[in-house]
């Protein structure tokens, strides 16, 4: 058992994987394009079927010409607290790729599972920067494609995510602050089971 940021896991576990957590009270600080590409380095290490590395970023740090295009394609309700995020990313993955050397369009059924870890990674350096990042799955995923220039037959806009420094709670609006902790987990028992699903 594993004791921290006021989180208990079962088993022993590291405990950086309670001290990651998702906030949404952030200073408006920016985040340097040095800082922010070495998160998006580490984010591309991430294991990847094949090594086929179907991750995209695409990032905006806080005071650029990219900003208010990918703050507007966040929902209304994540806009107001991300605005005062340092940086913010739209998370893609390519869902087709043409074989070689036979020229066949072959679909990535490994893509979103991929990018999921680079996320992850990307979480996990953010922390040992000293900053916090937070994914969000409310955005307008037309929009994105449609202002980003995405191409919609081989990619798939899967999130976006919030990095920054850590600010006071009660810089966040009133219904916002009770929900300004670290959240809990199920049970593992719900989750992994032996030889058979039991959802």
């Amino acid at each position: 058992m594993t004791e921290s940021n006021h989180r208990q896991s079962e088993y022993s576990i590291d405990p950086m994987f309670l001290d990651r957590w998702s906030p949404r009270a952030f200073t408006g600080e920016a985040v340097s394009e040095e800082t922010l590409l070495t998160i998006l380095d580490a984010a591309h290490w991430a294991p990847s079927s094949g090594n086929g590395q179907p991750w995209r970023f695409i990032y905006a740090r806080r005071d650029t010409e990219a900003w208010p295009v990918l703050l507007d394609i966040l929902d209304e309700s994540n806009q107001r607290w991300a605005k005062n995020a340092g940086a913010l990313l739209i998370l893609v993955s390519q869902t087709h790729r043409i074989s070689m050397p036979s020229g066949e369009r072959r679909a990535i059924y490994t893509h979103a599972f991929d990018t999921g870890a680079a996320w992850f990674a990307l979480a996990m350096q953010t922390m040992q920067l000293g900053l916090y990042a937070h994914g969000m799955g409310g955005i307008d995923r037309d929009k994105a494609m449609r202002v980003l220039n995405i191409p919609a037959e081989d990619y798939r806009v899967e999130a976006a995510v919030a990095i920054g420094r850590l600010a006071d709670k009660e810089t966040l609006p009133d219904d916002l602050k009770a929900r300004e902790v670290p959240s809990q987990r199920k049970p593992l028992s719900e989750v992994a089971f032996e030889g058979t699903f039991r959802g």
